[in-house]
């Protein structure tokens, strides 16, 4: 309906102190966690970064790298770079600080429109439409209810359902949770932020895109792997492209794979799509993956 999304009023929301220094404090979603969540760095980084150009320039890059794990108990400070402005490109630099030390770093590029005769773009999965799909707290409550689950999994399924997440998450071929069997590392999620964003400056819907875009995006790594618990994950380096305009608030295509995983390292690439087919976004992550070297046991 037209409930604004917690992701522009709170999460995204950034405090202007000076003219490019901005403080983001506490928000909900940092509520539990023993560290910020990854793509809400990277989101308030990048509308740091905006507010630093004009209104007709549109981010169609970024490259960031995480140094230091973020304190949730504190705020982060985005402290932005002018690089340089350009007649077609600009670009911005921001590091996030927290307790007087650098804990992020990231570059965006801004482009202002061009039109070019050289287009061309890979095609779409063929899949169901979000309307035929769970949603992933309904798949949680359908596992739930299932009376062989073992305690300990049960636990960490409802600590997964008491997640305040500002994303609408369904699952295309959501895994069957109490197998270790190896997959294939591809998943396939219908995403969308909750709550109404509308029309407006698109650099609103990138920065909303750039904190969904880190949700389980690792984890795909993982899938060959699940006879193993993790004992450590984290992003090490985040990248976007974005190419074409989209709306945040809609339901898009999150196509993940990870081509490679070794040296206690994960390799994943992401795609969003439209629901008319065409490309808006790509993504690149590598992170850190350590592991329990003895197989977990049954969840059942």
């Amino acid at each position: 309906g037209d409930l604004r999304s917690v992701l522009i009023t709170s999460v995204l929301n950034l405090e202007r102190l000076e003219v490019d220094l901005f403080r983001c404090g506490w928000t909900p979603e940092q509520r539990d966690r023993a560290h910020l969540f990854g793509g809400q760095i990277v989101g308030q980084a990048l509308v740091a970064a905006a507010h630093a150009v004009s209104r007709d320039e549109q981010v169609h890059s970024l490259h960031c790298y995480f140094v230091r794990t973020g304190d949730p108990k504190v705020p982060v400070l985005y402290e932005v770079e002018r690089t340089r402005t350009g007649k077609s490109f600009s670009v911005r630099s921001v590091k996030a600080i927290q307790h007087g030390k650098p804990i992020f770093t990231c570059q965006a590029s801004f482009q202002l429109s061009q039109g070019s005769p050289v287009q061309h773009q890979f095609t779409m999965p063929t899949v169901p439409p979000p309307e035929e799909l769970l949603t992933q707290e309904e798949l949680i409550q359908k596992f739930l209810q299932n009376p062989n689950v073992a305690e300990g999994y049960r636990k960490r399924l409802t600590k997964i359902q008491a997640q305040d997440v500002p994303i609408d998450i369904k699952p295309v071929n959501p895994p069957d949770i109490f197998s270790s069997e190896p997959q294939e590392p591809k998943q396939l999620f219908w995403v969308r932020a909750r709550g109404y964003i509308g029309e407006t400056d698109m650099k609103v819907h990138c920065c909303v895109a750039a904190y969904i875009s880190d949700y389980a995006f690792l984890g795909t790594a993982l899938l060959p792997h699940r006879q193993y618990r993790v004992k450590f994950m984290v992003s090490l380096d985040h990248s976007m492209w974005f190419h074409a305009p989209f709306r945040a608030d809609h339901w898009m295509l999150y196509e993940c794979e990870s081509p490679w995983a070794g040296g206690c390292r994960g390799l994943v690439q992401g795609r969003l799509w439209r629901r008319d087919g065409v490309l808006a976004v790509t993504c690149a992550q590598e992170g850190v993956i350590r592991v329990e070297q003895t197989p977990t046991q049954s969840k059942l």
